[in-house]
């Protein structure tokens, strides 16, 4: 097979995307992610048993039920890589009443039920609110929001994580995580069954498929609201209403009362559609394959599970004491952020940050970056003019709203002021080339001068074995200035650019040890008399942070992604290798049966095959890298 080998660590995280605005067929990834868990924690089939045992038990001996109801607070991360991708609050609001009258069978459409399933359809005892409490005790919309630069996300949890493009979840026991992006393959969504990781309990939405029937999203016909619904089944204990056999009728989803059925449905199926010797197959079912149009109610039997995980004893029983839904009396400020420095001198400043909504005033901490202890001072405005610095001295800053209740300091920012005498010298020209860059020290600061509109500035750093991972930081900006890495080959890797005078940093997460360099320059063509502050981190450890305009990147981890997906015939497939190595390509059916196989070699870093499976049937499949140690799977579907 030929293989191209792109050279761009960002190629690594940075996948094509799915066509959002009409899917053919609805694809949930919540099998293909528990195989994966089950691959990285032998121990978790055995905790999942446990939750059913104690969930069959539990229904034996309360035949009808435990009627409490739960509320459920969620918390929507909204990882975007695009304007569209970057949903309102008031769409996941929308999504949020789509659950709540699908789990309360208040929705209009159960009316349509058939007689033969009317009398099995039933309310469970969830219900869900927007969060508007933090983990911290502070005020929340119950949406955070995060601009990445990775354009979509497949089945392996990277959405969920800040050092993978994503976002870090909220205390699983306490919050129902909810992560909406862009995802590849066509999938509209995947959940963790009950008993996984805490740090990936959640579920992950296509962001076009979020809405409901009154507030549809983009993601025709499956943008009602109902991938929703589905998921949070599974996350809920639910499991596909075929029982995943194929079309064998040997699967089970655990449920009493749902119909024995040879395989999922799709589109709008007309009644009765009987199959496995069923009158019909239950395809109304919200754990069936329909369109969002087409699925409308729960049995009593689904929703006896579901309840059992919130009793005393069950996997999800710490959801019922949550104070997320509950609000902070007197309203907590939100944490400022953009915080930037103009006006520095050799004893003065001026700090600034974006208003908080309901602040009073701010408190004000800052310090000589060494120093151990604050100075803290209050400003009725979102600025602060300091005075009586020290010359040629670096300091870091935080802000604190105050409102009826204060709310939490800023992340830290930092400024260096000019050295004595006024003015700003540049002590690194010539170094207006790669060529001619200036060596410099790791875990420090230095000051330079954009003194002329063609100026650029080329700075060089090393690494180390022991302190590979890398953070850059440009700072105390008189103008708009932007700022890339190379890598030691001289590849681009990454570049921060964000507007105005904003700062700017990069985190470059790798295992690669070299001589990097670092390109500074002016985006609006701006000469200025002040220098700014360039930072460069290394450590042993990843840097990982949330603060908004910070362009992250780790490319230590192993990814696989398939495109186009689905294919008729030819499939690439991109796989991020740790190091250069022996794998084998496998495929295998639904059914486990291996039906391809390839050796083939994968140098450090990103690789592209290109296979031709002309020869497939229709239908899903899974692709396997394995090194002969660890293997990265995926699925992909053939439709000619």
């Amino acid at each position: 097979m030929k293989k191209i080998f792109f050279l761009l660590v960002v190629l690594a995280v940075s996948f094509t995307g799915f066509a959002q605005n009409s899917i053919p067929h609805r694809i949930c990834g919540t099998m293909e992610n528990l195989e994966l868990l089950k691959q990285q924690d032998p121990t978790l089939e055995a905790r999942m048993q446990q939750i059913q045992n104690f969930t069959n038990d539990y229904i034996a001996a309360h035949p009808n039920g435990d009627r409490a109801i739960i509320t459920i607070p969620v918390v929507f991360h909204v990882v975007y890589n695009t304007a569209a991708q970057n949903i309102s609050d008031a769409q996941c609001q929308y999504q949020i009443d789509q659950l709540n009258l699908d789990y309360a069978l208040l929705n209009p459409d159960a009316a349509g039920t058939p007689a033969i399933f009317s009398g099995l359809k039933s309310a469970t005892n969830l219900r869900f609110c927007l969060a508007v409490r933090s983990p911290t005790g502070a005020t929340t919309t119950g949406v955070e929001r995060r601009n990445t630069t990775t354009t979509s996300f497949s089945t392996n949890d990277n959405i969920k994580h800040t050092s993978t493009g994503g976002m870090d979840a909220w205390s699983s026991s306490s919050y129902l995580n909810i992560w909406t992006g862009n995802l590849s393959g066509g999938v509209l969504g995947y959940a963790q069954f009950p008993g996984g990781p805490a740090a990936t309990d959640g579920v992950v939405f296509l962001y076009s498929s979020i809405g409901s029937v009154a507030h549809p999203g983009t993601a025709t016909p499956y943008n009602l609201g109902r991938t929703a619904t589905h998921e949070v089944g599974h996350w809920a204990g639910l499991y596909h209403i075929w029982g995943d056999d194929g079309t064998a009728c040997t699967g089970s989803d655990g449920i009493g009362d749902t119909p024995n059925q040879a395989d999922e449905n799709y589109g709008c199926p007309a009644y009765p559609n009987p199959s496995c010797s069923n009158t019909s197959d239950m395809y109304m079912n919200y754990m069936d394959y329909t369109d969002d149009a087409c699925m409308y109610m729960f049995s009593a039997g689904q929703a006896a599970v579901s309840n059992a995980l919130f009793v005393s004893g069950g996997a999800r029983f710490a959801m019922a004491s949550s104070q997320g839904c509950v609000p902070v009396t007197g309203g907590s400020c939100g944490t400022a952020v953009s915080l930037s420095t103009s006006g520095v001198t050799t004893s003065a400043a001026t700090l600034s940050w974006a208003a908080v909504s309901g602040a009073t005033s701010y408190n004000v901490q800052y310090k000589v970056s060494s120093a151990s202890t604050w100075t803290t001072t209050t400003s009725a405005t979102p600025s602060l003019s300091l005075t009586g610095l020290t010359a040629n001295t670096t300091y870091n800053f935080q802000v604190q709203a105050v409102c009826a209740t204060t709310g939490s300091y800023s992340s830290i920012a930092s400024f260096t002021t000019l050295s004595s005498g006024g003015g700003c010298t540049d002590i690194y020209e010539s170094n207006n080339t790669s060529t001619t860059a200036k060596p410099i020290t790791n875990n420090g600061s230095i000051t330079g001068l954009i003194s002329t509109t063609s100026d650029i500035d080329w700075f060089s750093f090393t690494n180390s074995t022991s302190a590979s991972k890398i953070k850059i930081t440009l700072t105390n900006l008189p103008f708009d200035y932007d700022v890339k890495l190379y890598s030691p080959s001289g590849t681009l890797l990454v570049t921060s650019q964000n507007g105005s005078t904003t700062s700017e940093t990069i985190i470059y997460n790798t295992t690669t040890v070299g001589t990097y360099k670092i390109k500074v320059y002016p985006y609006s063509g701006s000469s200025a008399t002040s220098c700014y502050t360039l930072t460069v981190l290394t450590g042993a450890t990843n840097f990982r942070t949330m603060q908004s305009g910070t362009v992250e990147i780790n490319p230590t981890e192993t990814t696989l992604n398939l495109y186009p997906n689905p294919t008729s015939n030819k499939l690439n497939v991109e796989y991020n290798s740790l190091s250069s190595e022996n794998i084998t390509i496998n495929v295998y059916d639904l059914l486990g049966r291996k039906i391809y196989s390839e050796m083939n070699t994968a140098n450090e870093g990103p690789n592209t095959y290109y296979e031709d499976f002309i020869n497939l049937d229709n239908g899903m499949y899974i692709l396997e890298i394995s090194n002969g140690t660890v293997a990265t799977v995926t699925r992909f579907m053939m439709e000619k």
